[in-house]
């Protein structure tokens, strides 16, 4: 293993290398691997353009060919603000910057918004495949909502050569049955189109802020995950699981909420974080639709934070990482070597699933 990478994990080394008792057996997973997309999807119902743009996505990169994913995600201007995405960094308020520092940071695609991609696709979409964010939350209604809006049209992604869409559904919210139908249709004309899909599969309700946050609890996003593939989401992009016994915490005081099972908490997960992210990934078909888990907020270990993440990420079997924020709220140099320090977890061969 790369010493730098065991350095970054310090006390976390033993803990995350060293875990080889999950729960569920990595022989019930499809994992990952230089053939994934032609042995999960030459048998579905993809027509051959979409298979096409996702080799493109998986053979790109210093991690084409490993049937890995690392991703740029640019939509916080939009999701958070201009002022609190840019601020530290605002080079990345241009365009152009954001999809140079996917290139040069070696990712297999650029995430971003209609206008970002849109404005550089003649320049830049046949260099690095686009993944157009179609729907966001915009924060300048008062008091703040909290539901996804579309911003454009399939067609316009398609037309500026995207390779595949992007969205977020905000499952457990009250808006989440208009978003879950919305985003049904258009990931259907997506297909149609030959583009591949991305699903943000983010839960929102503040019913699921109790003792702790449920929003990262594993049985929650697991289920949101669940959904996911079930509308024919090609990729899920979910927060690392943090937690669990969502649903045990929203059942609790004669509350009925869900279906579930004990043996979710004694058979099919641990408190271990390869553990809680496994859970995630059996949800997305048994690993069939691959999972990459989000990078989060800028800190201070951000290098620490990401290297852990992409350790759980890959020994639990999940499919990649997609890091924004880490990355571009720094001068693009560092931006590059973190992206690079992601990858350099994927790359690395004797890192394996748990």
């Amino acid at each position: 293993m790369a010493a730098d990478i065991q350095s970054l994990l310090g006390a976390q080394a033993e803990t995350l290398l060293g875990f080889n008792t999950p729960k569920i057996s990595k022989k019930r997973l499809h994992l990952p691997g230089p053939d994934f997309v032609e042995r999960i999807f030459t048998s579905s119902d993809r027509n051959n353009r979409v298979l096409g743009n996702l080799t493109r996505l998986y053979r790109n990169g210093r991690l084409g060919g490993t049937g890995y994913l690392s991703i740029l995600p640019v939509d916080q201007g939009i999701e958070h603000s201009g002022g609190a995405s840019f601020a530290k960094n605002p080079d990345y308020f241009d365009p152009e910057k954001i999809i140079q520092l996917a290139i040069e940071g070696g990712c297999n695609a650029v995430a971003s918004t209609f206008g970002v991609l849109g404005l550089m696709a003649r320049r830049y979409a046949h260099k690095i495949p686009f993944i157009v964010k179609i729907n966001h939350n915009e924060l300048l209604t008062y008091p703040n909502s909290f539901e996804q809006i579309l911003f454009g049209t399939v067609e316009q992604a398609y037309d500026m050569g995207a390779a595949a869409v992007g969205a977020t559904i905000y499952f457990g919210s009250d808006d989440s049955h208009r978003e879950i139908i919305e985003i049904a249709e258009a990931f259907a004309h997506a297909h149609e189109l030959g583009m591949a899909t991305v699903l943000w599969c983010y839960l929102r309700n503040s019913a699921f802020k109790k003792d702790k946050d449920y929003h990262v609890s594993a049985d929650l996003t697991g289920q949101a995950n669940h959904l996911g593939v079930t509308l024919e989401a090609d990729i899920i992009k979910q927060k690392l699981a943090e937690n669990n016994g969502g649903y045990l915490a929203m059942n609790s005081g004669g509350v009925s909420f869900g279906k579930f099972d004990k043996r979710i908490y004694s058979e099919l997960t641990s408190d271990h974080p390869i553990d809680l992210c496994r859970y995630q990934v059996v949800n997305c078909f048994a690993g069939r639709v691959g999972l990459i888990n989000s990078g989060g907020a800028s800190g201070e270990n951000d290098f620490a934070e990401a290297a852990a993440t992409a350790v759980i990420n890959k020994r639990a079997g999940g499919s990649g990482l997609i890091s924004g924020r880490k990355a571009f709220q720094r001068p693009m140099a560092d931006g590059v070597k973190l992206l690079n320090t992601i990858q350099d977890v994927y790359l690395d061969q004797s890192i394996t699933v748990a």
